[in-house]
């Protein structure tokens, strides 16, 4: 009799351990997981979309395709086409705690109004920056899953719209006391062939290599590497003494830098002293983004792209 209990209790443990290593049921064709208990979808039923973006009702559809509009004009350069981030190097909004727990523009219309980071502020109307959210929302509630790109096809965008002729005549008024066509800039378009690369590349300061490359052309740009686009501070002591190095962070209270040898110095700051000189090699692009229209950016990226 002992031998049987022993034979079944082996057997009934075997069989839990299988179970439990094959882990929850796959989730049926078409990718959506199974529901779990106690959470609403986006449509008002049951489903396991727990964030507050998948579970309100969708908005109107007029306001989402005008925020969608809104979207492609002022987001797309930094979030991406399709939400998980662009060129610019803004953050993936299908996995952003901001933009997942925004019921109607109250968590993402303070960051737009104030900026943060490199996002310089905006004066959109606050209806502008709902609808720019219930765009947002739609995309998550119909998300596959948490950071996933959105279902359908690759978003694309021709960008190859504007006036060859009015984007070289803006960037000799705007762009060519830094960017050279026949220096650094030289052959651009055949380095960066896809025409929404190149607009996001120059829109974010990354096409060149600043005033030490409009004599030297591409190799110059090519040996300045990355560090050329680091922002570089120089703290100015009472005694006279200057220290400089790569930004690291500063406030109303305390500038951090690294020196060249890598060693870190911190200053408490009071007032205006020290004094602080901030170096930001792209500052003037990150100026144009609070000057230029749809229209610039257009014609310039039509310029550049005759750069082959």
């Amino acid at each position: 009799m002992r031998p049987l209990l022993v034979s079944l209790l082996g057997l009934m443990l075997a069989l839990a351990v299988r179970v439990t290593a094959q882990g929850p049921p796959p989730p049926p064709p078409g990718g959506q997981a199974p529901p779990v208990q106690g959470g609403r979808g986006a449509g008002g039923g049951q489903g396991g979309r727990g964030f507050p973006a998948q579970q309100r009702p969708l908005a109107d559809p007029a306001v989402i395709a005008r925020g969608k509009t809104l979207y492609e004009i002022s987001c797309r350069a930094c979030h991406g086409g399709d939400l998980r981030g662009g060129d610019l190097g803004g953050p993936n909004l299908l996995r952003s705690p901001i933009a997942l727990n925004d019921n109607d523009g109250e968590s993402i219309g303070p960051i737009v109004r104030t900026g943060r980071g490199d996002m310089p502020p905006s004066n959109l109307p606050e209806e502008s920056v709902k609808a720019i959210a219930a765009y947002i929302r739609s995309i998550l509630a119909s998300a596959r899953g948490q950071g996933s790109p959105p279902a359908g096809p690759r978003v694309e965008l021709n960008v190859l719209v504007g006036d060859a002729a009015a984007g070289r005549a803006y960037f000799a008024t705007h762009c060519s006391s830094c960017h050279s066509p026949t220096g650094d800039l030289s052959g651009l378009a055949q380095r960066v062939p896809d025409p929404m690369a190149l607009q996001n590349l120059w829109v974010s300061g990354g096409g060149g290599g600043g005033r030490g490359g409009r004599g030297g052309g591409a190799g110059a740009a090519a040996a300045a590497g990355p560090n050329r686009r680091e922002v570089t501070v120089t703290v100015t002591l009472a005694s006279g003494e200057k220290v400089e190095g790569r930004l690291g962070r500063i406030d109303d209270f305390i500038v951090t830098l690294t020196q060249s040898d890598g060693t870190a110095r911190s200053f408490r700051r009071d007032g205006d002293l020290p004094r602080i000189d901030i170096r930001d090699p792209l500052e003037a692009h990150k100026k144009l983004l609070l000057v230029y229209t749809d229209t610039d950016m257009h014609n310039v990226t039509a310029f550049l792209a005759t750069l082959k």
